[in-house]
């Protein structure tokens, strides 16, 4: 038996906590220590690390892996795809503990929110495979992702939420969504999806593409309501471009996945996508983000396009 094995029988765990002190204006602490209190306190060996810094975590990562310790992201969606791509070219297990602004994979995954139940969550849970996205631009190493890629309103409402931190956190995501809706741009983008059937390509003037392997994103926001993170498969939701006051009535559907419905949004399913695109008109370059980390600009016409697979139980996750 293997010591992960014997840790899925009951025996205690190791843990080390990946903590990024700045997640939700500064809870992700205040979140991590009376958990470790309480970890240590049931008998299991915990370290705590606190980083800002992406380029740390994946020394990090190998030294907890090498020691048989679970990874613990304790911070946002965007420190949690970071820490979840070290863990994977580590071969080493993750936890999840919800502390950043959005928390949506945490909320895909269904990880509680009250301190005990995470604890007997880290003590008790069975590692899983679960899905990751995996990003390629141009000139770049694959990045790893765990909930979504995004270009268009939904990046720029992303850039507006990082400006917002002067706001109380249940405010950021409502008001940066209605202003990045009431001055978006149509955008012209192509899109080829590769699944099982081979690859669909299509052309829209849209006002959002999505490309998800989790149901939410934006705090909550069901984009993708039939998504699945063991399932194999990613989704691709675009929007159509509308009036920004139509956009602006459309947006309590999303929180709830009810938007899919609409005319204007189109969902397709597969494991590759590519996508290029820019502004309507002006040509200019269309923001990209994942996760609520800005990736830079979709690739235009003509160019290497972004490209999105999937990576079916790339990673383990105590569940």
């Amino acid at each position: 038996m293997t010591a992960a094995e014997a840790r899925g029988r009951g025996q205690h765990r190791a843990f080390t906590f990946l903590v990024n002190p700045n997640s939700g204006g500064g809870a992700a602490p205040k979140v991590v220590v009376p958990l470790a209190r309480r970890l240590r306190e049931a008998g299991a060996d915990v370290e705590v690390s606190y980083t800002s810094s992406p380029a740390v975590v994946p020394d990090l990562v190998r030294v907890a892996v090498a020691a048989d310790r679970v990874v613990v992201s304790v911070g946002g969606d965007g420190m949690l795809s970071s820490v979840a791509g070290a863990v994977v070219d580590a071969g080493g297990e993750l936890a999840v503990v919800p502390a950043g602004r959005g928390n949506d994979f945490a909320r895909m995954l269904e990880v509680p929110a009250d301190e005990a139940a995470q604890a007997a969550l880290l003590l008790d849970g069975v590692p899983t495979p679960v899905d990751l996205l995996s990003v390629t631009q141009s000139g770049r190493s694959p990045l790893m992702v765990a909930g979504s890629v995004y270009a268009g309103v939904d990046a720029r409402v992303a850039q507006i939420v990082d400006r917002s931190h002067w706001l109380p956190k249940a405010l950021q995501y409502p008001l940066a969504s209605v202003r990045g809706l009431a001055t978006y741009r149509p955008l012209d983008i192509t899109v080829a999806v590769e699944g099982a059937d081979g690859v669909v390509r299509s052309e829209h003037r849209a006002a959002n593409v999505v490309i998800a392997n989790s149901r939410f994103y934006g705090k909550g926001m069901a984009i993708a309501p039939d998504a699945s993170v063991t399932d194999g498969e990613l989704d691709v939701v675009v929007i159509e471009a509308a009036g920004r006051l139509d956009l602006i009535r459309s947006l309590p559907k999303v929180y709830d996945g009810r938007h899919v419905a609409l005319d204007e949004v189109s969902v397709r399913r597969g494991t590759r996508v590519t996508v290029t695109g820019s502004y309507s008109g002006t040509g200019a370059p269309v923001p990209v983000g994942a996760d609520g980390e800005a990736l830079g600009d979709l690739p235009a016409a003509g160019s290497d396009p972004l490209v999105v697979e999937l990576r079916p139980g790339a990673i383990k996750i105590l569940r």
